[in-house]
């Protein structure tokens, strides 16, 4: 079996939504999915990393992860490159599964769990407008969710006074106002429901320590991004001001922006996205390294339908997952226009998928909506060929030669990653 063709499919509904479609000779597709610059990520995947994925085997996928890694990784390999191979990784897996005729999960190292508990964070999508009603009505939206046996939330209730002055300033009546949702909560409901707080890194160190102090009494589950993950001690110092723990966070890319977070005291949860760190491979080496630390990890949502799947899998096989982000809103409003079957939420819980590979595939609808562009690769191109400044290797002749003579090579050692 060899990848035949690579193709991304944007609806211009949600135009930083991309999915991936990766095909082999045999038929089998593998979907994958990320978010953001959904314009530059196609770039990424046909003019860098589908070519060179052409005719390959699709169940190399860590040879494929580290080619593409080490291929952007002189660039700073954030960004559209790992988003691209993100979702690139995700569809791999998926034809994996579905060649073995078992779910990803089964693969990672099998079951430790067959469901897992979800925490909504609070969205605003048609008839489901959480995200507003929790300023109007937040016991009731708390209500709503306990019905569900959804027993924890996520809200931003700093996000928009810190509009004004872009973070740098935090006046005491304004934090009063923006807590006022969780201070009704907890009032009316007490500890019934956890509540999260995400800030979405807008705040300085100064306002967000005010913030983690003011918030204490109110014993949030986590503070997320109260300030950019750009510098850990600066989250050092902001984890050692509160007992809530710091979740850290969906903004960092691969085990090795990760790591800091986790060996340092900056946070006590790590939060990768997978659709954007790295897909599963990268985020069960993430796993396996915060295990190590004994910290749990909580997968970042609020991308796509396919990234809640692909986490369900790192979720069933990772024993320190402690729960996994729902956007309800989303599912309820769009996911289902896209794949088929969709994921399970039952009682609070993200059931653990049962078909073979993801568990899902992109509607057919999907490729006939007016709004749909979709682009392919199906011609292999190496990228010494491509930029054939790049090396310093010999001329074809020698490279001949040497492989010709090399006794190793004559035994049959190949090298990892390939050019």
């Amino acid at each position: 079996m060899i990848i035949s063709k690579i193709e991304t499919i944007r609806v211009g509904q949600f135009p930083d939504l991309i999915f991936v479609q990766v095909h082999t000779d045999t038929g089998l597709i593998g979907l994958g999915e990320t978010w953001y610059g959904a314009s530059t990520v196609e770039s990424a995947i046909h003019d860098h990393f589908g070519p060179l994925l052409i005719g390959r085997d699709p169940a190399e996928i860590e040879r494929h992860w580290q080619t593409m890694f080490r291929l952007s990784d002189h660039a700073g390999y954030g960004g559209a490159e790992m988003r691209a191979i993100s979702a690139i990784d995700v569809a791999l897996w998926d034809i994996k599964g579905q060649a073995l005729q078992m779910p990803i999960f089964e693969i990672l190292g099998g079951g430790t769990r067959h469901r897992i508990k979800v925490y909504n964070t609070l969205g605003v999508y048609g008839d489901i407008t959480d995200g507003y009603d929790v300023w109007t009505d937040p016991v009731g939206v708390a209500q709503r969710l306990l019905d569900q046996g959804i027993t924890g939330m996520k809200m931003s209730p700093t996000d928009f006074i810190a509009r004004e002055s872009d973070g740098q300033i935090l006046f005491n009546d304004d934090l009063e106002w923006a807590l006022r949702p969780l201070r009704e909560i907890r009032d009316k409901l007490g500890m019934e429901i956890e509540v999260a707080n995400d800030a979405h890194a807008k705040w300085n160190l100064p306002n967000a320590l005010k913030i983690v102090r003011e918030m204490e009494p109110l014993r949030p589950m986590w503070h997320e991004e109260l300030i950019s993950p750009l510098n850990e001690k600066a989250h050092v110092r902001l984890q050692a001001a509160t007992t809530t723990p710091i979740a850290a966070a969906e903004r960092l890319m691969t085990r090795y922006q990760h790591r800091r977070f986790i060996e340092s005291a900056a946070a006590r949860i790590s939060m990768p996205d997978l659709t954007w760190t790295g897909g599963i491979s990268e985020v069960k080496k993430i796993a396996i390294l915060a295990s190590a630390h004994q910290m749990p990890i909580a997968p970042h949502d609020c991308v796509g339908p396919v990234n809640m799947l692909a986490c369900a899998h790192i979720a069933m096989a990772t024993p320190n997952v402690m729960i996994m982000e729902y956007n309800r809103a989303m599912h309820l409003g769009w996911y289902r226009d896209f794949i088929e079957p969709d994921f399970v939420i039952e009682d609070g819980y993200l059931m653990a998928p049962t078909e073979p590979g993801l568990g899902t595939h992109l509607k057919k609808s999907v490729k006939d909506r007016p709004d749909v562009t979709i682009r392919t690769s199906n011609e292999r191109h190496e990228p010494w060929l491509m930029s054939p400044n790049r090396y310093t290797y010999p001329p074809p002749e020698l490279q001949e030669e040497f492989i010709n003579s090399t006794e190793r090579r004559k035994a049959g050692s190949e090298a990892v990653y390939y050019d």
